[in-house]
């Protein structure tokens, strides 16, 4: 049986993999492995608890609840908000432990569970590893240790996560967004109410769009992961710029008054040079994964600021950054962290700051996102393959290196098993976009025959 915690929590298909016992399971699981570790001791132990608007969020929301509360754990249920604003009030809130409830950018079938520590940072992988081991024992019959009585969980709603959580952001920002017109998609997600509002206080003109969620449109042809419709939208209304969210908002991905794609490379090369301004881009250093484009290292070199790179996972990413006091770091998909406002990747903060700049400057987002040059990138997802065997196959190994001499100093190739998704990335980079394509689509070949 696989690992059930992948890069970013455990997912799966509702009610399918992810049960409602599942959920109840690992929720009972957590709490017993923090209290073992001392997380709770001398006090009564107080959780938060939040989710995207997904139908089957509702039923899993219940059991992560019942299973905190028959553990001992007070609950503060915080409804609908992104997955940012659960890490931001677990911290806030003095809580021992936040749950989110969502799958992030996936299609609305899947849903997932998130665990925050102390503080709103992500779990460390050796307790997620004592969670499923805690898990699985009493699930093959191991007796629990219970409550009763006054020690039970009580259950509360926390109608106030929403303001606190807006009021955060704009308390942040280095100035406000008056004249500036940006559209909105929420991708009828976690951020359906929040990054609008926070926008509308902050001062910017705001035309939304995906933002009426009704459990089953989440991430339907909008959002990050569809950009077209606010292209059109941005272009329509002679906007500034757009914003796009993910289902749970933790990412952010803009587009130019154009209608062009800004990627999260780009957003990071206009935050760190609009940090570094500011003085608050801590040892000059911006980190981000393996999966960055070439022009972003280039364009940081020449800007004279230096780049960590890491594993896929914004995680990873988070990671290095707290082992060394760095204050910004991100992905290319659009998770942007600054770790002086927020523990965790936070769409609607990052696309604050975005506009925050091109407020700050007068200048479009398409003049400031020209600092780098995107290379041609191509990047296929093949699926119904054994992606444990990408880093032991023998055959796809020697595909790679003779890939990789084809394209020489001008590009190259990254083959990784998702961490959130029953697949293998292929992404091949070169100068021109046919070699990129062509490469790309024979190694996804190579991938289907040989892990098939």
């Amino acid at each position: 049986m696989g690992r059930l915690f992948g890069t970013d929590g455990v997912r799966g298909v509702a009610n399918a993999d992810l049960t409602a016992e599942l959920a109840l399971g690992l929720s009972v699981a957590a709490a017993h492995v923090l209290a073992e570790a001392g997380t709770f001791e001398g006090h009564r132990p107080m959780a938060v608890v939040g989710r995207d608007p997904r139908a089957s969020g509702e039923f899993l929301e219940a059991a992560v609840v019942a299973g905190l509360a028959s553990a001992g754990v007070d609950v503060l249920r915080v409804g609908v908000l992104p997955t940012p604003a659960v890490a931001y009030l677990t911290g806030a809130l003095g809580a021992d432990l936040g749950v989110m409830l969502s799958a992030s950018h996936n299609a609305m079938p899947d849903n997932g569970i998130k665990f925050f520590a102390r503080g709103g940072h992500k779990l460390a992988d050796e307790l997620e590893d004592r969670i499923e081991r805690t898990y699985r024992a009493h699930a093959s019959g191991e007796p629990w240790d219970r409550p009763t009585g006054a020690g039970v969980g009580r259950v509360k709603d926390y109608d106030q996560g929403f303001d606190n959580y807006v009021a955060h952001l704009i308390g942040v920002l280095p100035n406000r967004l008056d004249g500036v017109k940006v559209v909105i998609d929420g991708a009828h997600g976690a951020a359906s109410r929040v990054s609008p509002e926070a926008f509308s206080r902050a001062g910017a003109e705001v035309i939304t769009i995906g933002t009426e969620p009704d459990g089953l449109n989440i991430n339907h042809e909008c959002g990050s992961t569809h950009l077209d419709k606010l292209r059109a939208a941005v272009v329509e209304h002679g906007a500034d710029l757009g914003v796009a969210h993910d289902g749970d908002a933790d990412r952010c991905l803009a587009v130019d008054h154009k209608g062009n794609e800004v990627d999260g490379d780009q957003i990071l090369a206009v935050l760190a040079l609009a940090m570094r301004e500011a003085d608050s881009l801590r040892k000059n250093t911006v980190v981000a994964t393996v999966m960055s484009n070439l022009g972003f290292k280039l364009a940081m070199e020449r800007e004279g600021v230096q780049l960590v790179q890491t594993a896929v996972g914004d995680r990873y990413v988070l990671e290095e950054m707290k082992a060394n006091g760095f204050a910004l770091g991100g992905e290319q998909s659009g998770h942007v962290i600054v770790l002086d406002h927020a523990t965790t990747g936070d769409g609607t903060l990052t696309g604050l700051m975005l506009a925050a700049r091109v407020a700050a400057t007068g200048r479009s987002l398409a003049d400031l996102a020209g600092v780098m040059e995107r290379l041609p990138q191509v990047l296929i997802n093949v699926r119904n393959v054994d992606k444990a065997r990408v880093g032991t196959s023998q055959e796809l190994a020697a595909a790679v290196n003779a890939a990789e001499r084809e394209l020489g100093t001008t590009g190259r190739v990254l083959l990784r098993s998702s961490g959130t998704e029953p697949l293998v990335r292929v992404m091949v980079e070169a100068a021109d976009h046919e070699q990129a394509r062509k490469v790309a689509e024979h190694l996804a070949d190579v991938v289907k025959t040989t892990l098939g």
